[in-house]
């Protein structure tokens, strides 16, 4: 079971949201509250795994709920506002939902709040010490060893790919197809964005829209890749 709060300073919002989380079966509601200092004193006495909480509200705004807590649960938001989606993934909120919202669409919120939570209580799995580091690559008629820990990101011409590696401001051009690369890339390592880009899941910073950063870089997320990308950040990135 997942343990929740719900937090609307609207009454007919707030009953609509117990209900709705009295129809997921993995959902336990254990307060209901008006506004961020109720929900505040809920969190203090129970523990909590998800909240489900409105923005614009009187007194302090769910932002600034959500900034204010140090140890951060799930969140999912539920707001009359879609202006505010992109900033609200900056605080690596589960779900972003605009009211009204269909039954179907919370539920399908409330199954990605899930499999974020199956994922952190799962065992952490022992990195395979057999696993190779490093792969050959050709480069210049030459068998160019290339390890996985110094690429940031790898862009794709063809039959050739153009890996940007740490310490080189040049990229290393290889002969080689996006199909081969990814039979190579550890998967917990790197994630194809695009068709024709590949990134070091280590080295992102941030993601807004449709768009991945790497540092100042940019990089545009092709919508074939997209659920991957979203995945991704679910499972805690």
């Amino acid at each position: 079971m997942i343990n929740c709060i719900a937090i609307d300073d609207e009454p007919l919002a707030l009953a609509l949201l117990k209900d709705n989380i009295s129809k997921v079966p993995f959902l336990k509601l254990v307060a209901a509250c008006s506004d961020a200092f109720e929900a505040m004193e809920a969190l203090r006495k129970n523990p909590v795994d998800l909240v489900f909480s409105d923005i614009q509200m009187p007194g302090l705004s769910g932002f600034q709920f959500v900034s204010s807590l140090q140890q951060k649960p799930m969140v999912i938001f539920i707001t009359a506002y879609n202006q505010y989606a992109v900033d609200s993934f900056d605080l690596d909120v589960v779900d972003y939902l605009v009211k009204p919202v269909s039954l179907e669409r919370f539920i399908k919120a409330c199954h990605r709040a899930r499999e974020r939570h199956e994922w952190k209580a799962a065992k952490p799995v022992a990195a395979d010490k057999n696993a190779p580091d490093h792969f050959f690559a050709n480069v210049d008629y030459s068998q160019l060893k290339i390890r996985f820990d110094d690429i940031l990101w790898m862009k794709g011409y063809g039959d050739y790919i153009k890996f940007h590696l740490k310490g080189q401001e040049q990229p290393l051009l290889v002969r080689m197809r996006f199909k081969e690369l990814e039979s190579i890339l550890p998967p917990n390592k790197f994630l194809r964005i695009h068709k024709s880009y590949a990134v070091a899941l280590a080295e992102i910073t941030a993601i807004r829209k449709n768009s991945l950063f790497l540092g100042d870089q940019e990089f545009s997320i092709g919508e074939a890749y997209r659920e991957a990308v979203e995945k991704w950040m679910r499972s805690g990135g």
